[in-house]
């Protein structure tokens, strides 16, 4: 019986792991059906982003599909920054460590921020973006 209860947390663990395994596998399955409507986008568990035009789509990918969908035209934007735990970033420096995210500011002063999990990947969506706008001409 002490071996049964020994093995009893294994087996939860296993049946989470499971679960959570699955439902992040039906996420991506509703970001793939998602994203074909796009020209690039990326998927991370904070959020979904795709660019078709100049027009900008982000939301949350859930495993039913994505939620709190916005959109908004690159070309109503007037500073695109990368930023990291809330804090503007030098970019030759870049911190390994931190929540890095977008930072959109149109020139209303209002502003939109996109979390991603990656700095570098947030860095290449900023220079990727940044070339389209046309900022780094």
């Amino acid at each position: 019986m002490e071996r049964g209860l020994l093995w009893l947390p294994l087996l939860i663990v296993f049946f989470w792991l499971a679960w959570s395994g699955k439902n992040e596998y039906q996420k991506v399955e509703a970001y793939q059906a998602w994203a074909e409507n796009f020209d690039k986008s990326k998927y991370d568990i904070y959020a979904v982003l795709g660019i078709k035009n100049n027009l900008i789509t982000w939301g949350k990918p859930t495993k039913s599909g994505i939620v709190d969908v916005n959109t908004f035209s690159l070309e109503d934007i007037k500073i695109i920054r990368l930023l990291v735990d809330d804090k503007p970033v030098n970019l030759e420096q870049l911190p390994t460590k931190g929540n890095p995210s977008l930072e959109f500011i149109y020139p209303n002063n209002e502003v939109v921020k996109i979390p991603f999990t990656q700095i570098h990947l947030a860095l290449q969506w900023l220079k990727f973006l940044e070339k389209i706008k046309g900022f780094n001409e």
